[in-house]
C-alpha cells in the first residue's frame, strides 16, 4: 500500500469528523475527510483509501450506497470499511450492511479506545494483505520469466474477508464421498 495511503473519514457534521479525526491522531495514520458521500466516492476511486469511516446517513449518496458501489468495483471491494450510525442498532441495517462485506458497525458516539483497536487491526490487515498480493505477483512474473512463459493473468489472493465455500459437505468423510460417486 502506497505510503501516501489514507484512513477516509466520512460525516456530513463537523463536529463528528473533529471527533473522530482526534481520535484517530493517536494511531499515527495519514487521515483524509469527506463530508458527503460523492465526494468519498471520488476520493476512494483515487487509490488513496486504506481504511474508510463511513457515516450511514447522509443527505444525497447514503452511506450504504458507496458500499454498494466500491464492491461492484475491483480496485475498491477490498477496502474495508467501518460503518458508523447515530441512529441506534437496526435489524435490517446490520442485516444489509454485513451482507455487503462491512467489517463493523459502530454506535455513536464512539468508544475511542474501540475505535483505534478495529481501525489499527483493519488498517494493518489490510496493508499486509496489498504486499502479499504484491509478492506473489511478483513471484509469478518471475515465474513466468524463468519458464518463458508469460505470467497467467490469475487473480492475486483472496482477501481474508472472503467467504471460502465448504470443501465437503459437514460431517462428511473423505471415504464417504467416494461411495457417493460410484
Amino acid at each position: 500500500m502506497p505510503s501516501d495511503t489514507r484512513i477516509l473519514i466520512v460525516d456530513d457534521h463537523e463536529d463528528t469528523l473533529y471527533a473522530l479525526e482526534s481520535a484517530l491522531a493517536p494511531l499515527g495514520y495519514q487521515l483524509g475527510r469527506a463530508t458527503s458521500g460523492d465526494e468519498a466516492l471520488k476520493q476512494v476511486l483515487r487509490g488513496q483509501v486504506g481504511l474508510l469511516l463511513l457515516d450511514v446517513r447522509m443527505p444525497g449518496v447514503s452511506g450504504l450506497e458507496v458500499v454498494r458501489y466500491m464492491r461492484r468495483v475491483e480496485q475498491t471491494q477490498h477496502i474495508p470499511v467501518i460503518l458508523l450510525t447515530g441512529f441506534g442498532a437496526d435489524h435490517e441495517l446490520t442485516t444489509t450492511a454485513f451482507g455487503l462485506g462491512v467489517a463493523d458497525l459502530v454506535l455513536k458516539p464512539v468508544d475511542p479506545w474501540a475505535l483505534r483497536t478495529k481501525v489499527r487491526y483493519l488498517y494493518d490487515a489490510h496493508r499486509r494483505h496489498l504486499a502479499l498480493e504484491r509478492e506473489v505477483n511478483h513471484l509469478r512474473a518471475l515465474v513466468g520469466e524463468h519458464t518463458g512463459t508469460a505470467p497467467h493473468s490469475r487473480p492475486g489472493l483472496p482477501h481474508p474477508d472472503a467467504r471460502v465455500p465448504t470443501q465437503r459437505p459437514m460431517g462428511a468423510h473423505a471415504g464417504e464421498l467416494e461411495k457417493d460417486r460410484t
